[in-house]
């Protein structure tokens, strides 16, 4: 068995470490300071809890209210999540939702924290994203109904308590005055030519993190709900003893992502029957992405947005796609013009933990502390109370940190403005394999006759997954930069590297990939990891990718390869703003898995999440004049004397 004491599951998968506002799993505080801050907030605020607001279907979702104590309308800070925030008034307890409400109130702001359907005491059935999008505009509409509320609602959280805000925004709602979605890649469907479908793929290859994530999320089909009839006081006091949060065994998913099929993975824990074995099936292009929560690029977005994002979070560079696609496309000029982006140096959700010396992973990449109650406050008086103070002037448009300088930069435009693409080639004498092979990356041109670079890759025995920009794999991988070299070790990974650098360069933008390849399978992947290598020879990971071969020409079909043809793939982008400074080097790996990141592929041409059995597959990499693999590097030109 792949399991063993039983705990909570909301303290044990990384996903619910993440919920800013409500109550994921964090360390239990002190009776005292629990009261503290209860204390605190009952002197200030109005708290109504478990109020069960309509939906026009008649399902209730369940909502606690903080709101200052005034006969002044206030504007709201809404929280919509599927994570479970129900506090205690004693025993033991989360004071997090009562902070989040406490910095609100004290800031003028009725703070309103609301289950999805279907999730601890909202009734209704639950899918992902809180679907229904009706919800959400209800929600609006009767919080800015009530007597309280001066009728502006911005919306606010990281995580799974952010991505369900960019297709609602898209139903416009009058009360609708500011969002600040943070780590909101789930949210993120089809963005140009990014079909992640809410990090389920990259490349048309499914993204681990679902699965571990789904079991501890999903509603079993047999969940217990409450008699709809009990009354408000009844739903507290039966809150302060159970509160519907299911006691899951821990799984060691170190272990039970290699469980074939797939699609029983979850079965094979002994976890809950849910929407997993659906979406397990779905390809990158099924209709039924299409008819949920995800936003998608031919649908209408109508508010104003600061974004948040992370350079080691799971989907940076479909979220800044989105930034760049609302600006250009929103049809109200208000809204176009007022989208600002933050991107941080930190793991998914982990903004605020950068400290002096920020360690991602293991690397020290520096102070990335900054002000975000400034930021988020200043917003939300601007946008919701009408303050003019000046926010718009002051701030950029985005604020990126670039790791290597270790400082935060600005610019107007994502890539900055200055950035120029300047291609690397890959080539080699024919044996790249591993750290110490004789791959090179460089900016001449390969010539006629430069001898290919082969490896095997077997299913059964793949790349794994060290660092990297991920989350909520139950702890199966720990995201952040790692010196890959013991990884580089493998025959089966490809290593590319320039020359030492004479003068430093900053890369920040995205990072185009095209590889030329052969293989004796009908369909496989190929995966691409960009590294800065130090001069004692420290390789850490920036950013990495996967292309699955039979969508090389499009998500909407499937193309297999055929023995002894040489196909050209274009890989799904990477994102990053990093300055190898001199001396450092860049380098490229190449491979055909990165697990449990992402699953294998069997390599068999079959649907592979019903599949038991792989076969191994023997690639090669070309890389001549006619078949020039390449990376695209987005270097940002600073004036002279500047870095």
């Amino acid at each position: 068995m792949v399991f063993n004491k039983t705990v909570s599951v909301m303290k044990k998968s990384c996903c619910f470490f993440l919920f800013v506002f409500a109550i994921g799993a964090v360390l239990v505080q002190p009776i005292s300071a629990q009261e503290n801050v209860l204390e605190a907030l009952e002197e200030i605020a109005v708290i109504d809890q478990k109020v069960m607001v309509p939906m026009r279907d008649g399902v209730r979702l369940a909502t606690d209210i903080y709101r200052p104590k005034t006969d002044e309308p206030v504007p709201i800070i809404f929280s919509r999540t599927p994570y479970n925030f129900n506090a205690w008034r004693d025993g033991e307890m989360s004071t997090r939702a009562y902070r989040s409400a406490l910095e609100a109130v004290k800031r003028g702001y009725a703070y309103v924290v609301q289950n999805e359907r279907g999730r601890y005491f909202s009734e209704g059935e639950w899918d992902i994203l809180g679907t229904p999008l009706t919800d959400g505009y209800d929600a609006f509409t009767w919080m800015a109904e009530q007597p309280w509320s001066n009728g502006k609602v911005g919306t606010l959280g990281c995580s799974s308590t952010a991505e369900w805000q960019m297709a609602v925004a898209s139903l416009d709602h009058p009360a609708l005055g500011a969002l600040v979605p943070m780590g909101f890649g789930a949210g993120v469907g089809r963005i140009g030519e990014w079909y992640e479908q809410g990090n389920w793929y990259r490349g048309g290859a499914q993204q681990m993190l679902f699965t571990s994530w789904l079991y501890g999320v999903q509603n079993d089909v047999s969940r217990p709900m409450l008699d709809p009839n009990i009354s408000q006081e009844d739903r507290i006091r039966i809150s302060r003893s159970f509160d519907f949060a299911p006691e899951r065994p821990r799984v060691n998913w170190t272990e039970a992502f290699w469980h074939l099929p797939v699609q029983d993975i979850i079965k094979n824990v002994e976890g809950p029957k849910g929407i997993y074995e659906k979406m397990i099936r779905r390809t990158p292009n099924s209709p039924a992405w299409y008819e949920g929560g995800l936003y998608h690029d031919d649908m209408p977005f109508g508010a104003p947005s600061m974004w948040f994002m992370s350079w080691y979070d799971v989907s940076t560079g479909p979220n800044l796609a989105l930034f760049n696609h609302v600006r250009e496309n929103a049809t109200d000029p208000e809204v176009a013009n007022n989208q600002f982006a933050v991107i941080a140096p930190t793991t998914h959700c982990g903004f605020r933990r950068a400290t002096e010396e920020t360690i991602v992973g293991e690397r020290n990449v520096g102070d990335a502390r900054l002000d975000y109650d400034a930021l988020v406050y200043g917003w939300f008086d601007y946008w919701l109370k009408g303050e003019d103070n000046g926010i718009l002037e002051e701030m950029p448009k985005v604020q990126y940190y670039t790791m290597g300088l270790g400082k935060w930069q600005s610019s107007d435009t994502w890539p900055p403005e200055g950035a120029e693409m300047t291609t690397y080639y890959l080539t080699s004498g024919g044996h790249a394999n591993s750290l110490f092979g004789d791959g090179k990356l460089t900016t001449t041109p390969p010539g006629p006759d430069t001898p290919p670079d082969n490896f095997t890759y077997d299913p059964a025995n793949p790349v794994t997954s060290y660092g990297g920009n991920v989350c909520c794999t139950g702890g199966a991988i720990q995201g952040g930069a790692f010196d890959q070299r013991k990884m580089e070790t493998r025959h089966d990974i490809l290593v590319y590297t320039s020359e030492p650098l004479e003068e430093g360069i900053e890369v920040s933008g995205t990072i185009e990939i095209t590889l030329f390849v052969s293989t004796d399978v009908k369909d496989t992947d190929f995966t691409v990891k960009l590294l800065d290598v130090y001069p004692d020879g420290r390789a850490y990971n920036l950013d990495e990718t996967i292309q699955r071969a039979r969508y090389r020409e499009g998500y909407d079909k499937e193309v297999f390869m055929e023995e002894g043809k040489v196909y050209e793939i274009p890989v799904s982008p990477m994102s990053t703003s990093n300055y190898f400074a001199p001396g450092h080097r860049i380098r490229i790996e190449v491979s055909s898995s990165n697990f449990p990141r992402f699953t294998r592929n069997l390599n068999t041409g079959g649907n592979n999440y019903d599949e038991t059995e792989g076969i191994v597959a023997r690639q090669t990499v070309h890389h001549t004049a006619a078949y020039p693999s390449q990376i695209r590097l987005p270097v940002v030109k600073r004036a002279s004397g500047t870095r």
